[in-house]
């Protein structure tokens, strides 16, 4: 009998790019050069470095029932055991599976920008994380695929906001969408799985995985410092729209509207639960613990700005931790990791 092909998912979208040569070849920016260097040296292979052969228990990928998005309520409690174990399986496949989906979103615009940055040392930094991103899709897919078993399709709220940026022919707002907030979201996300969860085989993944972040949203900043000062002030004003409308779609994206669909349970209403639930409210806020000192750092953090921000409940957040406290406590462990497998 012959066996079905298997069915191959591709959606083509019509993205401009601008592209640009640089044919000096000159070193104009040494903090560009050092990152790039940095990321050369740090490269790390999952095939190698993380352990396949073990067993994963998909229940051991779950959050404390606190930040379960439906604890408290009644829909919680209705809940069989049966119920509760399948809900945890599918609530860690969901949150993988996104991270799969961006993790492929910032490899299509880490692309992007090697196209279209102006300077070489920008370009030179940008091919490096290329290899970053490939390296998350396959460690991601190879998780999900071979050790879960199953997958969700991407959130709506995260594809609205990958194409957002894909689309975009300017290649501030490819830095600003992806470096800025994709990726420092996703380096606080992959933050709280690395001290929450107790399934190891995730949890060295992400600890390696956020290392890599941790310079893509140092190279963010790095590029944007000092683009925004002198830019007019319309322009400028988009740029912090767009930083703000990113936020929403990345807050909505965590209400696990695909997980409840699946389970049969009212979509809305789990929604509106999940809103609320004072653990996952927390833990949105959480994600922007990277985005707003970022943010700020560039010099979009306004006086309009930070009303919104306020708003979202996330402004508290300015003073955390640096962009490059992040990164150079992520290249010691790193490094401190590297030299202890060579031991």
């Amino acid at each position: 009998m012959t066996q079905a092909a298997p069915t191959i998912d591709i959606e083509h979208i019509m993205a401009e790019l601008d592209v640009t040569f640089n044919w000096s070849y000159q070193e104009t920016r040494k903090d560009l050069r050092d990152l790039y260097r940095k990321a050369k040296r740090l490269q790390w292979d999952g095939e190698v470095r993380l352990d396949w052969s073990q067993d994963v228990d998909v229940e051991r990928q779950s959050v404390p029932d606190f930040m379960h998005p439906l604890y408290g309520s009644e829909l919680y409690t209705k809940l069989t055991e049966r119920e509760h174990r399948q809900m945890r399986a599918e609530m860690a496949s969901w949150m993988q599976s996104q991270f799969l989906h961006g993790e492929q979103g910032a490899l299509l615009a880490a692309s992007q920008l090697v196209n279209s940055v102006p300077d070489y040392d920008s370009k030179l930094y940008a091919s490096t994380q290329v290899v970053d991103e490939a390296r998350h899709v396959e460690v991601f897919d190879r998780y999900l695929h071979t050790k879960v078993g199953f997958s969700y399709p991407v959130s709506p709220y995260l594809k609205k906001l990958l194409d957002l940026i894909l689309l975009d022919s300017r290649w501030d707002m490819k830095l600003l969408g992806m470096q800025i907030m994709v990726e420092g979201l996703a380096l606080a996300a992959f933050g709280v799985t690395a001290k929450t969860v107790e399934e190891p085989l995730l949890r060295n993944l992400t600890t390696y995985v956020i290392q890599d972040e941790a310079r893509h949203v140092a190279y963010g900043v790095l590029s944007l410092r000092d683009v925004y000062g002198d830019m007019k002030e319309s322009e400028r004003l988009e740029r912090e729209d767009f930083i703000y409308e990113a936020a929403v779609l990345m807050r909505d994206r965590f209400l696990f509207q695909q997980v409840w669909e699946k389970m049969g349970l009212p979509v809305d209403e789990c929604c509106q639960v999940a809103m609320n639930n004072e653990g996952q409210r927390q833990f949105r806020q959480l994600l922007f613990t990277k985005i707003v000192p970022a943010v700020k750092r560039i010099g979009l953090l306004s006086d309009r700005q930070r009303e919104r921000f306020e708003a979202l409940g996330i402004l508290q957040y300015e003073g955390w931790e640096d962009p490059f406290e992040s990164l150079s406590r992520a290249e010691a462990e790193q490094e401190a990791e590297q030299a202890t497998a060579a031991e």
